[in-house]
C-alpha cells in the first residue's frame, strides 16, 4: 500500500516539477528579458535607455521574487490598482516557488529510497511512473500550446480571468501605468514559448531516457535467459 502511494506521489511530483521549473525559467533567468529590451524596441517606445529599463524591470522582479520588498517600477509611473495586481502576482510566484521546492524534495527523497531498496516504486502498464507523467504533461501542453498559438491575445486574457477572477486591475492604462510599456505583449508571448518549449523538451527527454532504459533492461533479461 505504501509503495503504491509513494509511486502515485512521485508521479504527481514529477508532473508539478516539470511545470513549475519551466515557469520559473523566464522568472529567475532575467537575462531572458535583458536580451529582448532592444529587439522589442522598448527604448524607442519608452524613450528611456537600456540601463533605466533594466533597473525598472529588476525592481519589479525583486518585489515579485524576494521577501520584504516594496513594489516599485523605477522611473515609470504606476497606479494603486497596478500595485495591487502585482501583490496578486507575487502570491502566484511564491506558490510556484514553493511547489517547485516541495516537488524537488519529494522526487529526490523517493528516488533515494527506491535506490536504497527501502521502497519499491510500481510500474503501471510496465512503464515507470515518470514516463507516464511525462507522456501526460507532453500531450496536455502540446495541445495547450497549439490553442495558445492560434490566438495568444485571447489566451492571455483567459489566463488573467482565471487566475485573477473578479478583478480587472490587470488592465493597465499606459498613460498612468507607464511601466507597462517595458512589458509588451510580445515579451509575455516569448515567455509562453520558453515555458512550453521547456516542458516539451524535459518531457521528451524523460520519455526517451525511459524507453532506452527499458530496452537495455530487456536486452539484459534476454541475455540472462
Amino acid at each position: 500500500m505504501l509503495n503504491k502511494f509513494l509511486t502515485a506521489l512521485f508521479g504527481v511530483a514529477v508532473f508539478i516539477f516539470i511545470i513549475t521549473f519551466s515557469i520559473g525559467l523566464p522568472i529567475y533567468c532575467r537575462f531572458f528579458y535583458y536580451m529582448q529590451i532592444e529587439t522589442l524596441n522598448i527604448p524607442e517606445v519608452t524613450r528611456q535607455d537600456y540601463s533605466t529599463i533594466k533597473a525598472a524591470y529588476d525592481q519589479i522582479l525583486d518585489f515579485l521574487t524576494l521577501p520584504n520588498r516594496e513594489f516599485g517600477a523605477g522611473v515609470f509611473s504606476y497606479t494603486d490598482a497596478a500595485e495591487a495586481h502585482f501583490y496578486d502576482c507575487k502570491a502566484l510566484f511564491n506558490l510556484n516557488a514553493i511547489a517547485l521546492i516541495i516537488s524537488s524534495i519529494i522526487i529526490v527523497t523517493i528516488i533515494t529510497l527506491n535506490k536504497l531498496k527501502v521502497i519499491s516504486l510500481k510500474k503501471p502498464f510496465g512503464m515507470s511512473v515518470s514516463f507516464i507523467s511525462s507522456i501526460s504533461i507532453f500531450v496536455f501542453f502540446l495541445l495547450l500550446a497549439f490553442i495558445v498559438a492560434l490566438d495568444f491575445t485571447a489566451a492571455f486574457t483567459v489566463f488573467h480571468k482565471i487566475f485573477f477572477a473578479g478583478k480587472d486591475n490587470w488592465l493597465f492604462d499606459p498613460r498612468r501605468d507607464g511601466f507597462i510599456n517595458i512589458l509588451p505583449e510580445n515579451f509575455f508571448m516569448n515567455c509562453a514559448i520558453l515555458i512550453a518549449s521547456s516542458i516539451i523538451i524535459i518531457s521528451i527527454s524523460i520519455i526517451v531516457y525511459q524507453l532506452i532504459k527499458k530496452r537495455k533492461n530487456a536486452r539484459k533479461g534476454a541475455e540472462i535467459e
